[in-house]
């Protein structure tokens, strides 16, 4: 069964084909691309295509590749024990279970989401290579290997905030996600909002696309800013007239805190904005 997009969520042609290559390969599946640009929302996307379980694993700056495996559950073991608790006889009733091992032991094909890894120490990815390549890990408290019953699909996103190690790399099956153009936008605000006006449509993407071609710009309005900042539109009836201003001084355009977010570049974009109406 083939990924080819859903309903909910425009897939390119290169993004469905790179899901597809990593299914075929067996290999996880690492997507780069600007933030916002729909990176974690692809693993929920393709197992609800693909009728998968979906199990996601959030990545920050503390976690360790452990406990995507389990971990022992030292200090509840001895507390029980002092509570007299029978339990305390059975180990495995304080092994927690982390999303590998759930993934690993689900009776149908899972899809697996390791988001954002870049957020985690340099070493974090190598501590993977051994699970990831061979899907299976050993726990030593329970003296037994967990192998898995079916090779997950896992998708891997980064930011870019760290190199990622060539080891890991060379398991992956990589795929940069670019930023979609007008055409590909448009098709991504008709799935969120399939009965607003052309009109509005057409001025708000000149804007959108104004904005993120301007020189210095500090960050970059994304995808679900564009969203965020449609929704708004129409919740406060600003028609497409509005969108754009003849004075100088009303050269940003309405409700604009939500695509720029902060005030370097507002105030750049006021001063380019005001140098270009000076010069026409």
């Amino acid at each position: 069964m083939k990924f080819e997009g859903t309903d909910t969520y425009v897939a390119t042609r290169d993004l469905t084909l790179a899901v597809n290559a990593a299914m075929t390969l067996q290999r996880p599946l690492l997507i780069k691309g600007e933030p916002g640009t729909g990176k974690t929302l692809l693993a929920e996307e393709v197992a609800r295509a693909l009728g998968r379980p979906l199990f996601q694993w959030h990545i920050k700056s503390t976690t360790k590749a452990q406990q995507g495996l389990y971990e022992y559950d030292a200090v509840s073991r001895l507390r029980d024990s002092q509570l007299g608790d029978p339990r305390v006889e059975d180990i495995a009733h304080y092994i927690v279970h982390g999303v590998l091992w759930q993934a690993f032991e689900s009776d149908v094909p899972a899809v697996v989401l390791i988001d954002e890894i870049d957020k985690a120490d340099i070493e974090f990815p190598n501590d993977l290579l051994r699970e990831l390549d061979r899907m299976e890990f050993h726990c030593y408290e329970l003296r037994k290997t967990i192998r898995a019953r079916h090779r997950p699909l896992i998708v891997i996103t980064s930011n870019n905030e760290k190199e990622l190690p060539d080891a890991f790399l060379r398991r992956c099956f990589f795929h940069y996600i670019r930023f979609p153009d007008k055409e590909t936008m448009t098709r991504i605000v008709d799935v969120h909002y399939p009965g607003l006006k052309r009109e509005l449509l057409r001025e708000a993407l000149e804007i959108f696309f104004e904005l993120r071609d301007v020189p210095g710009l500090k960050k970059k309005p994304s995808t679900s800013e564009l969203l965020d900042w449609l929704r708004l539109l129409l919740a406060e009836e600003i028609p497409a007239e509005a969108l754009r201003a003849k004075d100088a001084k009303e050269a940003i355009p309405p409700l604009h805190g939500a695509l720029l977010k902060n005030e370097q570049d507002v105030h750049l974009f006021e001063r380019l904005a005001f140098m270009a109406r000076r010069k026409s």
